[in-house]
């Protein structure tokens, strides 16, 4: 396989609105990140990935770009961001930006001026259709609900945005859009960044037939098109076009956020032959727990489910090409209240999960506040809810009759403010985030969950990522060996190996808050083997043969022949 940076990156997300506030105002900025540096390359992360930065209007905080060569107001400056790329840089670190280029802003000047008239040169850089009798060109629903199409008061047509109505979609079949596209791309790149993380860019091409979706229900307004424009019928033609204009001219690393994307598919993506992108940001893992109605209908998840989305992207792209690794970002709950334990095994359940992901083939990456096991806020009240998302669905809910209890649970579980409170410095006022009043509350448990006890307890969660993330450095069994899952039924253990040459690499498991007993495969019995990492004091087996696991307990051997 061939061996590249960015396969041997550890990447690290920052949500700059909640990251650190330099200025008092409550609101993150890019001289809040700069002073914490330090403690970025302490913990040993190779790359940050910067959420979008740029003007903005803040519908969608920050995914609706209304200057993609400026630096919001609340940010702070550009030369503010030049002094964090210099920043990263002199400390061996790199910076990949944000790309949200399915949108705009309904603030940018393109769609300002595209609104004027018919005829306006810019008005085929956005999708407009009439629609019949005043009703809307097709039914398709946006994702954040309601309609995909917005009226045009002064035009008398329909425009389309497939998230909020002030995130009007490109019309990428448009050549100028794309050159405009491109040229922003290289700009950004000639400053010196490393790479894009692309916003839902499997969702650039749409069908330009427009046709209905099929409704789920009879009495449904509003259908889910996605098969008409997630995963287009040019999408490659123009990523393969990006690829050979822009990204194929500088060394940098790429990932795009693809929805709905089967392993199979991504290929087509990532395959180191197709000259698209290195990495996708799938959408399996995430729809694990999410009922018939979608990521607000939770029902209970099995380890065998979680087990067979991995064990199938891990098989499928190997040798082929290359996985990301998340549990989740700014778009999720945080990982130890989805996927662990964060009552009764916090602690043990992040380092657990920690372990999962940075043992399998691919690019880690982590979110802000991961490291030290932030959890899921669980305001009381809708009031302390910012998420555009999260507000609509109560909006529209609440009108179906659905109870204030049954709303506030779902979105305790699922709401992507989870992600977004600030980070947790330390157990001071605000958790160290503000002197202000901060934009969003802070989770209540900063007191007990915070950077500044982290540091100072050997054995907490972000010393246990740092090790990890030093252990991929040494071992490149963990970063480049093949993967062979083992106890593939249990509903229990996950446990796996990874083999490179004559190393293995066995890692184990327990996803449970019971005690669960494990046979180490025969490979393995009677041979001399190194425990490399354990998330429970180290201990000797009781035997050669296997091992009797704690709740959420993850070892990890190595052995070399």
């Amino acid at each position: 396989m061939k061996k590249q940076w960015w396969k041997e990156s550890v990447v690290y997300q920052i949500y700059p609105r909640s990251f650190m506030d330099s200025n008092g105002d409550g609101v993150g900025d890019l001289k809040g990140i700069l002073s914490k540096l330090d403690y970025l390359k302490d913990l040993g992360v190779d790359v940050i990935w910067l959420c979008p930065v740029y003007d903005s209007p803040n519908d969608d905080n920050g995914y609706d770009i209304r200057n993609y060569k400026a630096i919001m107001d609340e940010f702070g400056t550009m030369k503010d961001w030049e002094d964090l790329l210099e920043g990263l840089h002199e400390r061996g670190m790199k910076l990949i930006m944000d790309l949200v280029v399915n949108h705009t802003s309904d603030e940018h000047e393109w769609f300002l001026e595209a609104q004027k008239s018919k005829d306006n040169p810019y008005r085929d850089y956005y999708i407009w259709r009439s629609g019949e009798e005043g009703k809307e060109p097709t039914n398709w629903m946006s994702y954040f609900r309601g309609s995909a199409w917005e009226k045009d008061e002064n035009t008398n047509e329909f425009y389309l945005h497939l998230f909020s109505k002030k995130q009007p979609d490109l019309n990428w079949e448009n050549e100028k859009v794309r050159k405009e596209v491109y040229d922003m791309m290289t700009w950004w790149l000639d400053k010196g960044i490393d790479g894009f993380r692309m916003d839902v860019i499997n969702m650039i091409s749409k069908d330009q037939r427009f046709p209905n979706a099929a409704k789920e229900h009879e009495n449904d307004h509003y259908a889910w098109g996605g098969s008409y424009f997630v995963d287009g019928p040019r999408v490659h033609e123009f990523l393969q076009e990006m690829n050979r204009e822009v990204l194929s001219k500088y060394d940098v690393m790429t990932v795009g956020e693809c929805l709905d994307v089967p392993p199979e598919e991504a290929l087509r993506y990532v395959g180191e032959d197709r000259k698209e992108l290195n990495m996708v940001f799938h959408f399996d893992l995430m729809n694990v727990g999410c009922g018939p109605e979608g990521k607000w209908d939770i029902i209970p998840w099995k380890l065998t489910d979680f087990k067979k989305v991995m064990h199938q992207w891990q098989t499928t792209l190997d040798g082929k090409g290359w996985n990301s690794l998340y549990l989740n970002n700014h778009d999720q709950p945080r990982m130890v209240s989805r996927f662990g334990d964060d009552r009764n095994y916090r602690i043990e359940s992040a380092k657990l999960l920690a372990t999962l992901l940075h043992t399998l083939q691919g690019t880690p990456y982590i979110y802000q506040g991961e490291e030290i096991g932030m959890t899921n806020a669980r305001f009381s009240s809708i009031q302390d809810y910012k998420d555009i998302e999260t507000l609509q669905m109560y909006r529209e809910y609440k009108e179906k009759g659905h109870t204030e209890q049954s709303l506030l649970k779902s979105i305790h579980e699922r709401s992507r403010d989870n992600a977004r409170t600030p980070m947790q410095w330390n157990g001071g006022k605000q958790a160290g985030f503000t002197t202000a009043e901060p934009w969003i509350r802070v989770n209540p448990n900063y007191k007990e969950v915070n950077v500044e006890q982290a540091l100072a307890e050997p054995d907490s969660i972000y010393y246990y990522y740092k090790k990890l993330i030093q252990l991929r450095k040494q071992h490149d069994v963990i970063v480049y060996g093949n993967y062979r899952l083992l106890y593939e039924d249990d509903e229990q253990i996950y446990a796996y190996l990874r083999t490179l040459d004559k190393d293995k690499l066995l890692v184990i498991l327990n996803y449970s808050d019971r005690e669960a007993n494990f046979n180490y495969p025969s490979d393995f019995v009677g041979n001399k083997k190194q425990l490399l990492i354990s998330n429970y004091s180290a201990i000797e087996d009781a035997n050669n043969e296997g091992v009797t696991l704690r709740p959420y307990e993850a070892r990890v051997y190595k052995q070399t022949l």
